[in-house]
């Protein structure tokens, strides 16, 4: 004979089970307020560490230019390629490449690689206000560095580095590094390209600002006179070599083309990038946020301290298992 089953048991131990499962906030609160002074406590203590961290951070200043692509138009040389190719071609001869690439795109590339940013460190001599700058006193524009990196009256670097590193930071290091302080960002629309540098002085990061657009510059403009210089020789023994006077007419056409590509690179030092805001030396910091830093110590400290709390609390009563 089966024994019923008693229903309100059942229920009872399903509703016993489902308030269990409940979060019970009023619980939760009482126990955050018995605990506030744990609470008040940790969160103090955060916010101290906070305002100690955020002091004893290097100010960090960041010098900005803009700049606008100073494209040149090779429409000429473009043209004439496009005119003589053929005839070019039925003679058995290859013409200088006649490419109209972005000059500020590849400024903008070239700004951004390890090639062009190892050889700037190199030649600028960058590397100490690189990697090893402790200090920047405003009163005297001095930079200290960091006795364990590098000794500034012996001129040696002192860090102690394992293998494959050497206690002279390597090139790869330094483009780590000055990727880091490195921004650049070009607007679609107007295609003005804003560049900025990060650095604990102010002077340090405006002047190299300037280098590095003046470099850039340079090196684009070293670049093309190369190429044209030597075009300019393929061209004229294609002259000494032929007989054909349309050849030869067409040969002179590119040479003046490229004569004319050296003789404006040669008056133009602003050559891929125009400077339409100069840098300047900031007077106030952009890094740290030290409110920030504080605000968010403080909430971490809160919320820890609430957890402490939390975790500590006595629990209720045995739970309900109900009847089987």
């Amino acid at each position: 004979m089966t024994t019923p089953t008693d229903s309100s048991d059942s229920s009872f131990h399903t509703h016993a089970v489902s308030s269990e499962d409940e979060i019970d906030f009023g619980e939760i609160f009482a126990s955050l307020w018995a605990g506030r002074k744990i609470v008040a406590g940790v969160s103090f203590v955060a916010a101290a560490l906070s305002v100690v961290i955020s002091l004893s951070l290097p100010n960090i200043y960041t010098a900005n230019t803009l700049l606008s692509p100073a494209e040149q138009s090779s429409g000429g040389l473009s043209s004439l390629m496009s005119q003589y190719g053929g005839l070019a071609s039925l003679a058995g001869l290859t013409l200088p490449s006649g490419g109209d690439a972005s000059k500020s795109q590849l400024g903008i590339q070239l700004m951004q690689s390890r090639a062009f940013i190892s050889d700037f460190v190199t030649r600028r001599e960058l590397l100490p206000d690189l990697m090893a700058v402790d200090s920047w006193n405003m009163e005297t524009n001095e930079i200290t560095y960091d006795p364990d990196i590098y000794d500034e009256k012996q001129n040696v670097w002192t860090r102690e580095a394992e293998a494959p590193l050497l206690p002279k930071p390597s090139d790869q290091e330094a483009f780590k590094e000055f990727i880091e302080i490195l921004s650049i960002s070009e607007d679609p629309q107007t295609g003005f390209i804003s560049v900025s540098i990060e650095h604990q002085s102010p002077i340090v990061a405006a002047q190299w600002l300037d280098w590095l657009v003046e470099d850039v510059n340079a090196a684009v403009k070293s670049q093309d006179v190369s190429e044209a210089t030597k075009s300019i020789e393929y061209l004229k023994q294609q002259v000494a070599s032929t007989s054909l006077a349309e050849l030869q007419t067409m040969f002179f056409e590119l040479i003046q083309s490229q004569t004319e590509t050296v003789m404006l690179a040669e008056v133009r030092p602003e050559y891929v990038f125009k400077t339409i805001d100069p840098a300047v030396a900031p007077e106030e910091e952009s890094k740290p946020n030290r409110a920030l830093i504080c605000i968010v110590g403080t909430l971490l400290g809160g919320i820890i301290g609430s957890i402490l709390v939390l975790f500590r609390r006595k629990p209720n009563a045995s739970i309900v298992l109900g009847n089987r």
